[in-house]
């Protein structure tokens, strides 16, 4: 069980990164840093949008969006925490 709860905590951690990464290129790409017609930018900008965007789908729904601010992946971040934290008491 062991093993399983600290897998699930590594995936976790990953995935939180994963996301506090798509939250930097957006903001990047929002303030018109993007090189146009950059293949690796756009491979990398489209992984983490695809690998993000269906959890954080889930909480876009609750309309936390606040004028061009989205709230969403901030609060998919804590929930990702809370979970990783019941986890981690299950030990």
């Amino acid at each position: 069980m062991d093993e399983v709860i600290g897998f699930l905590h590594s995936l976790i951690l990953v995935y939180t990164l994963i996301i506090f990464a798509s939250i930097i290129v957006s903001w990047v790409f929002s303030f018109g840093v993007r090189v146009p017609y950059s293949r690796p930018l756009n491979a990398v900008f489209d992984f983490l949008r695809d690998v993000t965007n269906p959890y954080l789908r889930l909480f876009r729904r609750l309309g936390l969006q606040f004028g061009p601010i989205d709230f969403s992946p901030i609060v998919a971040i804590i929930a990702l925490q809370l979970l990783d934290r019941v986890l981690l008491s299950l030990r």
